[in-house]
């Protein structure tokens, strides 16, 4: 494990492997380094790359100085990109995607972007979370409350069954694992807060993104997922949309097929 040390003063934790040009991985909500997934992704990547794998603020080993706000971790976001060399490919997952485009739009030295199946909701149709969403997140964990936080936002905010909720808790070791990051859930939340009502993507709040940029989604993903990946990479000056099956992110990520496009993109210009 390595740590740098963010603009505020926070601890940021990463793995360091392989050689190649540098790639950060950006995780979504209840993922952090060291989560199973994330680190065979990084394991197969570390062959054409040097993969940055890090904990975002409050996760992991990473600090988590109050009180948050998402600049912060745009912040942490561009100390990453400072330790791996001043500029990187960066790929980002569901609100790690946010992150990462948000970054990329306030001036981060990102040379490539992937941003696979962010979680926004673009079509009025499309099922959306209630209203005040990002607040009631907060309230349940202030007051310490992350069991109900965890399944709220499973269930009201991701659109999962309440039954798969019941089915994880009879899992131990990855429920406690969700119980341990539960508390950046609100974090996930106000990255999320301006994108979920069902309205357009903001084209002019990105026209600054104009790094070579890859969208990805499954097509065995949710609609609203999809939707968004694909008004997403209309909206990008300078984007395509891949959208294949093993692509999707709501289930086991299948890391041989996200890993082979990561790839085909960042070192073939696919």
């Amino acid at each position: 494990m390595y740590s740098i040390t963010s603009k505020d003063g926070t601890k940021i934790a990463y793995d360091k492997k392989g050689q190649g040009p540098a790639l950060i991985l950006v995780t979504g909500a209840f993922s952090y380094r060291n989560f199973p997934g994330q680190v065979q992704l990084a394991n197969l990547l570390s062959q054409h790359f040097t993969v940055f794998n890090y904990d975002r603020r409050g996760r992991g080993d990473s600090g988590d100085t109050q009180p948050y706000a998402v600049e912060r971790e745009f912040e942490d976001l561009q100390a990453m990109i400072d330790e791996a060399g001043g500029s990187a490919y960066v790929w980002g997952l569901s609100s790690g995607a946010v992150l990462a485009l948000q970054a990329a739009a306030r001036g981060a030295n990102i040379t490539k972007l992937a941003l696979h199946e962010p979680p926004f909701v673009v079509e009025a149709t499309d099922r959306k979370p209630p209203n005040n969403f990002d607040k009631h997140v907060a309230e349940l964990i202030a007051a310490n409350r992350r069991a109900e936080a965890i399944k709220y936002f499973m269930t009201q905010g991701m659109g999962a069954p309440s039954f798969v909720v019941g089915l994880i808790r009879i899992m131990p070791g990855v429920w406690s694992n969700l119980m341990a990051v539960a508390h950046t859930l609100p974090y996930d939340a106000a990255l999320l807060a301006e994108y979920l009502d069902g309205k357009p993507l903001p084209a002019e709040l990105w026209r600054t993104v104009t790094m070579p940029t890859l969208v990805l989604e499954g097509i065995e993903s949710p609609a609203a997922l999809r939707h968004a990946a694909q008004a997403l990479a209309n909206v990008l000056p300078n984007a395509q949309l891949m959208s294949k099956k093993g692509l999707g992110h709501t289930k086991k990520l299948n890391t041989k097929i996200i890993s082979s496009e990561l790839t085909a993109f960042f070192v073939g210009g696919k």
